[in-house]
């Protein structure tokens, strides 16, 4: 780990501790959060004589104010040290390893002013935006650099069991981090319009989208997505069943040069009782052999299998056929239940009958108190016809503490 990364981690977890304290009498209207994630992260890449290793440390330092009823102010800094450079994190330059996208750096995270009223909402900075199941726009929570966007935030909800939202976004910081090699890779210039509206009564979820994105620094990645989701889910202790369905459409967009029209569709059923969830699916991603549908605000490491060999679609596009079986055990733990996942995957082109591989994933989370859990991942791809085997294996600890307040 720098010295430098090392200083800010440290400066970082002393927050707490450097707010004044409050008067007996005084209503809080600080707030102090912090939070750490430890994790080990190793991968093997057929491509590379080498292994890939990262121990990197992250911790994050909030401050939260309350300025009157109505108004709320935030802000966050990050920071991420690593224990040697044996890994290329897109900022180092090692590229005889595999990528572990989780470079050293510190940053401000998030830094933004909320207004609220009633059922009426606006944010304006530097924020975190997360939609639905993050399959569109999310925050890349995975990675130890977080996704986040400079934006202007509105949500109301107009009538009873209808949230509308809309964004619009003029930047997005990706997790690559401020010092990745290629400046694209550390954030892009936006004119993007994101339109969202759900209405959700008992287990039923129905939401509509529609997201404009105007990449300025790269035109080619101009996108309109227009699409639906339905979910229905289980209902404990009178049906076990639940379905998802989702259809979208994206085409070019502003000043892209390309002129396409692909196809998006999620067929999901699943099954909970007994303390076990099983899940079954296919996700379709067209492409026709020369570009395919991308979801490049998305939460990608959370579709399409943990072993990232699909964040970027491939040209001839994807079906991901899958299925998944998780739970929990050994409930009565004063400190919480142990969960578990276990995930195979299938994939297959969209154009051309190629059959690109097959995924296997699985998950053991363990909480060692009310504000530490500990993580084993691993994820293992068997390549076929696209890109190369991959081992993926992550050992985590995360600390994540109610807020402090002042």
């Amino acid at each position: 780990m720098t010295s430098r990364s090392l200083l800010a981690v440290s400066i970082l977890s002393l927050l707490p501790a450097l707010a004044p304290a409050a008067t007996p009498d005084a209503s809080p209207r600080l707030s102090w959060e912090t939070g750490a994630r430890l994790r080990y992260e190793q991968v093997d890449d057929d491509l590379f004589a080498n292994s890939a290793n990262a121990t990197t440390l992250r911790v994050r330092g909030a401050v939260r104010w309350q300025v009157t009823a109505a108004l709320e102010s935030f802000a966050e800094a990050e920071a991420v040290g690593a224990l040697g450079d044996h890994y290329n994190s897109s900022a180092n330059r090692r590229t005889g390893y595999p990528s572990i996208t989780d470079p050293q750096g510190i940053e401000l995270n998030q830094a933004w002013l909320r207004w609220h009223r009633g059922t009426t909402a606006a944010v304006l900075g530097r924020q975190r935006i997360v939609l639905d199941n993050q399959r569109w726009i999310g925050n890349s929570g995975w990675r130890q650099n977080e996704q986040t966007f400079d934006a202007l935030s509105l949500q109301a909800s107009p009538v009873k069991d209808v949230v509308l939202r809309y964004s619009a976004v003029t930047r997005v910081h990706r997790v690559n981090g401020d010092n990745a090699v290629d400046p694209l890779a550390r954030q892009r210039n936006l004119d993007a319009h994101l339109f969202n509206g759900t209405w959700t009564h008992g287990p039923h979820r129905l939401t509509g989208y529609g997201y404009l994105i105007d990449d300025q620094d790269v035109p080619a990645a101009s996108t309109a997505t227009w699409g639906a989701r339905y979910a229905l889910a289980p209902v404990n202790g009178s049906r076990p069943w639940g379905i998802a369905g989702e259809f979208a459409r994206q085409r070019d967009y502003a000043g892209n040069p390309g002129h396409f029209t692909h196809s998006y569709a999620l067929i999901e059923a699943v099954v909970a009782m007994h303390g076990l969830t099983f899940k079954t699916g296919a996700e379709h991603l067209g492409g026709n052999g020369r570009h395919a549908l991308q979801t490049p605000l998305a939460t990608l490491h959370a579709f399409n299998g943990w072993a990232d060999r699909f964040t970027t679609t491939p040209p001839a596009g994807l079906e991901d056929r899958y299925a998944s079986l998780g739970g929990q055990f050994d409930k009565s733990r004063a400190r919480g239940a142990l969960e578990w996942q276990a995930a195979w995957h299938d994939y297959r082109s969209d154009a051309g009958n190629l059959h690109y591989g097959r995924e296997f994933d699985a998950s053991l989370a363990v909480p060692l108190s009310p504000t530490l859990k500990s993580l084993l991942k691993v994820a293992a791809y068997d390549a076929d016809a696209f890109s190369r085997g991959t081992r993926k294996v992550w050992l985590q600890l995360e600390w994540a503490p109610r807020p402090i307040a002042r």
